[in-house]
């Protein structure tokens, strides 16, 4: 029993992780110009992490750069690093979003994007069942 809610839960985080990453999507394609404001009409070298407390599992990972979700499952320890993903030049916008399993109600999860190695924004989750998300706008 205590099982199957936790599989409901986590396919419940795992269902918002990609309607955030579906609005953030909308969001960019909504502010569209020709305007190279803030570095955006240039590719970017980005890293999406993951880092949760001690005991804490890292199970499921969805990460993408302008609604291109990568997924990445069976996912297992406290930290997690995409690998390194190029941005088109003129990208809009990054999402990260990470579910995890804590030992107990005061579990923390952290996720980052880094954007040229520089951290550029952060997301943090707690209690004991963990779904940490955000997302950076070039």
């Amino acid at each position: 029993m205590k099982k199957m809610r936790m599989n409901q839960l986590l396919r419940g985080a795992f269902v918002a992780v990609i309607a955030a990453m579906l609005i953030g999507f909308t969001a960019s394609c909504s502010k569209d110009n020709d305007d190279n404001e803030n570095g955006a009409g240039k590719s970017h070298k980005v890293v999406f992490k993951a880092i949760a407390s001690s005991g804490s599992n890292i199970e499921v990972a969805v990460y993408g750069i302008d609604g291109n979700p990568t997924t990445a499952t069976s996912l297992s320890g406290t930290t997690w690093s995409s690998p390194e993903v190029t941005s088109e030049p003129g990208a809009y916008n990054a999402t990260v979003g990470v579910n995890a399993v804590g030992p107990d109600a005061s579990a923390t999860l952290k996720v980052q994007i880094w954007v040229d190695g520089e951290l550029k924004k952060e997301g943090t989750s707690s209690g004991q069942y963990l779904s940490a998300s955000t997302s950076y706008t070039f």
